[in-house]
């Protein structure tokens, strides 16, 4: 009894001293971000104070406020993110699961080698294909437009991968059931495929998201017209001539964490369910 005593009491502080470590582990990652919301509240001679004033002693709100009303405002580059970010948020998995299903369900001639060559785009550097997509775009006449961000963000390689994957798991007499009952590819991936789906298509979304409101390389090469910037351009407005005013910049990227914490709490119980099924399956 005593020997089961002591173990159950090892086990409890291994337990314990496990989740002291990741605690501190987590408040590290999140450093940070702690600094950057505490900036945002300061004045500027206090943003480089030593030893760091993690909570202002005297805090300015109205830092937060000049964000939206001073010179052009930030509202048109936060509309411009939103916008982009919510059309591949919904379109990107959509799309993606279609030729997933095709990759995993429907058989051809050459599938595999037509699928492998296709993962191969993933080994190309997104930098490499900056003046070949140029001259397309300026061809199609979109260039310097949100098109130029939406159409190329729609088609992803890595998506297509993630949710083909998902989909070969799913059992192979479910799809035959509904053949013997007379539905077609459509109507088995519209009501069967899409409703299991719902896991990886959310953690798909969340991370099309994240990639798509971070995006700075394309929408600065892409874009021209201020009034068409996203939030990583809009950024910019704050670097002056004199510096970087660097307590409006943490108010503006304090805003701009906003919609991605609200996109992951909206999507973080389909990821749970995602992992207990896969848990499940394994």
């Amino acid at each position: 009894m005593n020997t089961r005593n002591a173990r159950v009491i090892k086990e409890q502080a291994l337990k314990g001293l496990n989740t002291i470590l990741m605690a501190l582990a987590s408040l590290l990652l999140l450093s940070p971000m702690i600094w950057m919301i505490s900036t945002s509240f300061k004045k500027a001679k206090d943003v480089f104070t030593y030893p760091i004033q993690w909570i202002p002693l005297d805090p300015v709100w109205t830092n937060h406020i000049k964000v939206w009303t001073a010179g052009d405002g930030f509202l048109p580059f936060y509309l411009n993110s939103l916008k982009i970010s919510v059309i591949l948020m919904i379109g990107a998995p959509l799309l993606a699961a279609f030729a997933a299903y095709g990759f995993s369900r429907i058989p051809f001639q050459g599938r595999n080698v037509i699928f492998l060559l296709y993962l191969c785009l993933m080994m190309i550097p997104q930098q490499v294909l900056f003046v070949p997509k140029f001259i397309m775009f300026d061809w199609m006449k979109i260039y310097n437009t949100h098109w130029a961000l939406i159409l190329p963000g729609l088609f992803t390689v890595f998506g297509v991968f993630m949710i083909r994957q998902f989909f070969m798991s799913i059992p192979h007499e479910i799809s035959e059931a509904a053949f013997i009952d007379g539905a077609g590819h459509f109507r088995i991936f519209w009501q069967l495929f899409l409703p299991l789906s719902k896991p990886v298509l959310a953690t798909f979304a969340i991370i099309d998201f994240t990639w798509t409101w971070n995006d700075y390389e394309n929408a600065l090469i892409f874009l021209l017209d201020k009034k068409l910037y996203t939030v990583p351009l809009g950024m910019q407005n704050f670097m002056l001539e004199a510096g970087v005013d660097y307590n409006m910049m943490m108010a503006a990227a304090t805003a701009g964490v906003v919609p991605l914490l609200v996109v992951f709490f909206l999507g973080q119980k389909y990821i749970i369910q995602g992992f207990s099924s896969s848990a499940i399956k394994g």
